[in-house]
């Protein structure tokens, strides 16, 4: 039987434009082979099957061992029929004895088929893992497919989709057929079906990867971002530093008129976004983090780890606590520390009746 030299050139082709292994193919249509031809031959005979790379030649053997007295006629034959095959067969050898069943080169070119449609599935899976495997945690770009349920099918190209479950979407962002977006790579996990690749919109490594591509001082290494605190699509806090003194962090991030964090803060539907500076001094750094709250003190709780009360005046109590929370809540989440918020009255020159309480009170 044979498979042809056309199907074995084929073969070539395919090799060198999927960059698949010949042999390693082979070896695949031979297993392929053997499975469809033990289901196709009756009894339990040992088989093999072998391909001949140049011819395209199909040998198909079955296997025997030389024994004294026959058992099992399928597994076994006796010294002499053993050298009707091969004059040098002795008790205990094996002998293969060829065969070349009816139909079955009908059957084995359809499970060749098979067999090399499934080889390039299982291959352009392989491939497309391997390219996004190592892409975790950086930043893609991806064209909305559909919405199915809870989650979002994102094309990255041609053969590759994505899911962007609810969870990692921005709250209230509309995702359109066509349009196309930045994303976090959240997970690559290979399955039966092939990979499956994990998109974010909400991660704070989203906003990261912008800030690098935006900001050249973060690309360059003058501008190091320590922390990101973030709640998706509504704000976000950035801690920045630098070890360059000629150098703001927080105006290099910002821009001239505000172009910079503008071109970011876009690119998340325009998520608010706090950048402030860095400090080794917890207490500094607490009171920069409720930026743009002006903090006029931070105390630490005594009696309570990681635990600290910033003061503020009155006219900055509802800025520093920020709508429904959200101001001291990125704060601490930025910091790592648990922070209470305080009013702190402001200072004015004593009256009368503070100086002599006790004459008023008396009254």
């Amino acid at each position: 039987m044979r498979l042809g030299r056309e199907f074995i050139s084929a073969l070539d082709t395919l090799s060198e434009e999927r960059g698949l292994e010949v042999d390693v193919i082979i070896s695949t249509l031979e297993a392929a082979l053997l499975s469809a031809y033990n289901k196709f031959k009756p009894g339990n005979a040992k088989s093999e099957i072998h391909i001949d790379h140049e011819t395209g030649e199909i040998t198909v053997n079955e296997v025997r061992t030389v024994v004294e007295h026959l058992e099992d006629p399928e597994t076994e034959i006796t010294l002499r029929d053993a050298r009707s095959f091969d004059r040098n067969a002795e008790i205990g050898s094996t002998i293969r004895i060829e065969r070349n069943p009816n139909d079955f080169g009908r059957i084995a070119a359809q499970t060749a088929r098979q067999v090399i449609a499934q080889r390039l599935r299982d291959e352009e899976r392989k491939v497309v893992y391997s390219a996004f495997a190592d892409k975790v945690g950086d930043m893609v770009v991806g064209t909305v497919f559909k919405v199915e349920g809870d989650q979002v099918i994102i094309q990255l190209n041609d053969k590759t989709d994505a899911v962007l479950p609810r969870k990692e979407r921005i709250i209230g962002e509309k995702y359109k057929p066509g349009d196309n977006m930045k994303f976090y790579v959240l997970d690559v996990k290979q399955n039966t079906r092939g990979p499956k690749i994990m998109l974010s919109r909400t991660h704070p490594g989203l906003l990261r990867k912008l800030m690098e591509l935006e900001i050249p001082e973060i690309q360059q290494g003058i501008v190091e971002i320590k922390n990101i605190a973030r709640d998706g699509g509504a704000r976000a806090k950035v801690a920045l530093v630098t070890l360059d003194p000629d150098v703001d962090p927080v105006g290099a991030c910002v821009g001239n008129g505000g172009t910079r964090i503008k071109a970011v803060s876009m690119a998340l539907k325009g998520e608010k976004i706090d950048v402030v500076l860095y400090s080794q001094d917890p207490l500094i750094y607490i009171k920069n983090s409720l930026s743009p709250a002006q903090v006029a003190r931070v105390e630490p709780v005594l009696d309570k780890e990681k635990t600290a009360t910033a003061y503020v005046y009155p006219d900055q109590l509802s800025l520093a606590i920020g709508k429904a929370g959200q101001n001291v809540r990125l704060a601490a989440k930025l910091t790592g520390w648990k922070i209470d918020i305080n009013t702190l009255e402001p200072d004015r020159m004593p009256t009368l009746k503070d100086i002599f309480h006790e004459v008023f009170d008396d009254e």
